[in-house]
């Protein structure tokens, strides 16, 4: 929508809000990026060349996951490093170059037939990771060319056809925002505007935005807009003001007293976490303690999962940090997009459904015992939980119990202090949510993100399917029912740690199910608080 006037014609144009929040400034729109033509060289120069630009590559992604500072960035770009060191990735590209392609066009070429295997692939989820392998290439095509990606300055308006996550991190947001034509609301990219409070659309309606060097963009009425005049301007600051009013008024209200329902019931509220630094800014005294600890994100490399005194010292801090308040830590849940070189499964057709979770560590009982080894001994400081993630069997429950006992017997008899926790399970496979019977759990997380895109069959990236995604919809609700049913009756704790627990539209329904535990991030827990006191709960369902 264009409204004309004396100066530049405003430009309205609609999108999905995917990360709330306002944003304003200077206008940045990114250009496609279009190959370049280049007669090769001799072919091990032109190997060199590659071997060197991935070189840099990994390097760069690791400085960037360094320098990102959470376990959500730096496992995303974990994968990246991973399939950057994946001989089945690259060395398509170097049988071109021997066969007389140039770097470029050999890496290009390579990715390309990788990107259309992930587009192809059943599982909707795995399809969603061709993205990542968007951002590798375009990074390796970058350092061959000795290019640097354009400069965009802090607190600008970035719109673009598709943003690679890494390029995200490499932005300084500082109050801009983000506008893209294409994007799925359970990207990595839409987690990563979440996680930095970045205001974000997506589906934007295409538009020439030349000429245009301010724009806003205001997710309550789902828009950017380009050229603001002062009636837009003043009714954006009206609603960005009252936003912030919001905001300040649920944390002032909610964020430092217990959460309880409108009829005077508590729910316990903990805070998931992926190491120290997302604590640092949180009193343990406005969480009834922490719901999962994802130590997948803790443990990047082969050498941390072998460094039994390392693992005990990280899980100790965080046990400390809670002040006698839970701690559930869930075991490695490495696998499927989160590759650590050396331990996970390279090439696996489908690594989604493959060798991951539960199944992974089970692989590899001595990685398994060691991080089992440093849990028991921080149980030993605080009250630990220790969570499976990924169970489909009830024998991989056994195992993995059998594990703990022997690590324990092992801890005592070399007279290091240790305590047995308790042993539950993660329940985000149907397989489980439907014999959950059968299983010898101490405890139950339900992980929302998952179960959902299980039962359902689609992706949590697929924007398409968005509507089939609704955690609200009839067997998602039925399946958490019967869990919740199974729990009480066996007198054991179960509680919800996806997304579904941060949700306000969906606490309701949880609440009204008889959950009375949700784990969600700590920038949730004042939203969270407020709709948990908002409720009434019906007891007749």
């Amino acid at each position: 929508m264009t409204m004309e006037g004396d100066a530049t014609p405003v430009v309205c144009l609609r999108g999905t809000p995917v990360s709330p929040g306002f944003a304003r400034g200077a206008l940045v729109v990114l250009a496609d990026d279009d190959p370049v033509a280049r007669t090769p060289g001799a072919a091990p120069h032109e190997a060199a060349n590659l071997r060197g630009a991935i070189a840099r590559a990994r390097g760069e992604l690791a400085a960037l996951a360094e320098r990102a500072g959470d376990g959500q960035a730096q496992t995303i770009l974990a994968f990246q490093i991973a399939m950057l060191g994946d001989s089945v990735v690259t060395d398509p590209a170097f049988a071109a170059i021997a066969a007389g392609a140039s770097a470029e066009h050999a890496w290009r070429s390579a990715m390309q037939l990788r990107i259309a295997e992930f587009h192809e692939a059943e599982d909707l989820y795995f399809r969603a990771r061709a993205s990542d392998l968007r951002d590798m290439r375009d990074r390796v095509l970058r350092c061959l060319a000795r290019a640097a990606p354009r400069p965009i300055a802090p607190g600008s308006i970035v719109v673009a056809t598709d943003l690679a996550p890494s390029r995200f991190l490499e932005i300084v947001w500082d109050g801009g925002g983000l506008a893209l034509r294409h994007g799925s609301p359970n990207s990595h990219l839409a987690m990563l505007a979440r996680a930095r409070a970045v205001p974000m659309l997506i589906g934007l309606e295409d538009a020439d935005l030349q000429g245009h060097a301010e724009a806003l963009i205001d997710t309550d009425i789902g828009m950017l807009v380009a050229s603001p005049d002062a009636a837009f301007s003043a009714s954006f600051e009206s609603r960005q003001r009252r936003r912030s009013e919001i905001v300040r008024a649920d944390v002032e209200r909610y964020a430092h007293v217990p959460a309880m329902t409108g009829d005077g019931e508590h729910v316990r509220v903990l805070v998931n976490v992926a190491d120290m630094r997302e604590l640092e800014q949180l009193d343990a005294s406005d969480c009834d303690g922490i719901g999962l600890v994802r130590t997948e994100l803790m443990l990047r490399d082969r050498a941390a999962l072998l460094d039994e005194e390392a693992q005990y010292q990280a899980y100790r801090r965080i046990v400390q940090w809670a002040a006698g308040r839970p701690v559930c830590i869930r075991t490695l849940d490495a696998g499927g997009d989160k590759a650590i070189a050396g331990y996970t499964v390279d090439g696996e057709a489908n690594p989604f459904l493959g060798t991951r979770g539960i199944r992974l560590s089970l692989a590899h009982p001595d990685v398994f015992t060691l991080q089992l080894r440093a849990l028991a001994r921080a149980a030993a400081t605080g009250p630990v939980q220790v969570m499976l993630p990924m169970v489909t069997s009830p024998l991989e429950v056994d195992r993995a119990r059998a594990l703990l006992e022997g690590a324990i017997a092992a801890l005592r008899s070399e007279g290091v202090h240790c305590i047995a926790p308790a042993l539950g399970i993660m329940v985000e496979v149907p397989a489980a949510a439907l014999a959950i019977d059968l299983f010898d759990a101490d405890f139950l997380s339900i992980g929302s993100n998952d179960l959902i895109q299980y039962v359902t069959g689609t992706s949590r990236d697929s924007s398409s399917n968005a509507p089939l995604q609704d955690p609200l919809q009839p067997p998602v609700l039925r399946l958490i029912r019967e869990i919740v049913a199974h729990a009480k009756g066996k007198g054991i704790a179960v509680s919800v740690c996806g997304d579904m627990a941060a949700d306000p539209r969906c606490i309701p329904a949880l609440l009204d199910l008889g959950l009375r535990s949700l784990s969600v991030p700590a920038s949730a827990l004042p939203r969270v608080k407020r709709a948990i006191a908002s409720h009434v709960v019906d007891r007749a369902k």
